[in-house]
């Protein structure tokens, strides 16, 4: 599968093999020997910077760091119960963009698609290359293949409705996909799992951007504070990346914890968001 990258898909490798060098015990390293190690001048990094996140090189590798997502669990920990009280639910604005979503019964779920319609296509995406799925009512599939690679992404996503017609067409979802990426119209959404899933998902559409929070919390907020290893499982499972923030879901320690996709695009979704959160709230 030959799929030419974009120029979003460009900015995403320069952040991963940002991470990379971070992680590597590059964090004070200085705008111009980032950009050495990009192979780029140090005025083409700056801009690359600015066009992904809008932050400058030395505040996004702080948000790369590994200890990043303690500071936000210290600093911006959603409880859910808050969120919700607040109108942050699934017919209200969520993380900076507008969603409605409807969820398949039980019974429609147990039939693993079988009579659904499923439209796809490969979009560029600020994170990487991306898959995307949708019905007649909204989204129902996103995965990133950075990380994993094009055609494991599309296998994984077929695989999770195998009764289901798909059929490529990446024209009829270009409008759900802009709206997703540019946090500019409605999204709709539609969520294919089985009840606890989408309880579980449901509790990821309040976590405000810029926010996380912890397995334990999202168990709690679902009425079995018990469920945390099961709640693990469905965050893992939810098939619409970035939309349902499964991303801000932590362990209670201030670990990243998994990512379907990759821990490194976990990362950089949280860079991401943190960066654009506060450069709204006027943090340079």
């Amino acid at each position: 599968m030959n799929i030419q990258p974009s120029e979003q898909s460009y900015h995403y490798g320069v952040m991963r093999r940002a991470i990379e060098l971070i992680d590597a015990g590059g964090d004070n390293l200085t705008l111009e020997q980032l950009a050495s190690h990009m192979d780029m001048s140090p005025a083409h990094f700056q801009r690359v910077f600015s066009a992904w996140v809008g932050v400058s090189p030395k505040r996004y590798q702080q948000y790369l760091r590994l200890g990043h997502a303690k500071t936000l669990l210290r600093e911006r920990f959603s409880t859910l119960e808050t969120a919700h009280a607040v109108g942050l639910s699934g017919s209200g604005r969520l993380h900076d963009l507008f969603l409605r979503w409807e969820a398949m019964s039980p019974g429609e779920y147990a039939r693993k698609g079988e009579g659904l319609e499923v439209l796809w296509g490969w979009f560029d995406s600020p994170f990487g290359l991306a898959l995307v799925m949708g019905t007649a009512k909204g989204i129902c599939g996103l995965g990133f293949a950075a990380e994993t690679g094009a055609e494991p992404t599309m296998a994984d996503m077929r695989a999770r409705w195998p009764q289901a017609t798909f059929i490529e067409d990446p024209m009829a979802l270009r409008s759900l996909v802009d709206a997703a990426f540019s946090g500019k119209g409605e999204t709709a959404l539609h969520l294919i799992g089985a009840p606890l899933q989408l309880k579980v998902w449901e509790a990821l559409l309040s976590i405000p951007t810029g926010h996380v929070t912890s397995y334990s919390e999202i168990a709690t907020a679902i009425g079995n504070p018990k469920a945390v290893r099961a709640v693990g499982t469905a965050v893992g499972r939810n098939p619409i990346s970035w939309l349902i923030p499964c991303h801000r879901a932590l362990k209670k320690s201030g670990d990243l914890g998994g990512y379907h996709w990759g821990q490194p695009v976990k990362r950089a979704l949280l860079a991401y968001e943190t960066a654009r959160s506060e450069a709204l709230d006027g943090v340079a």
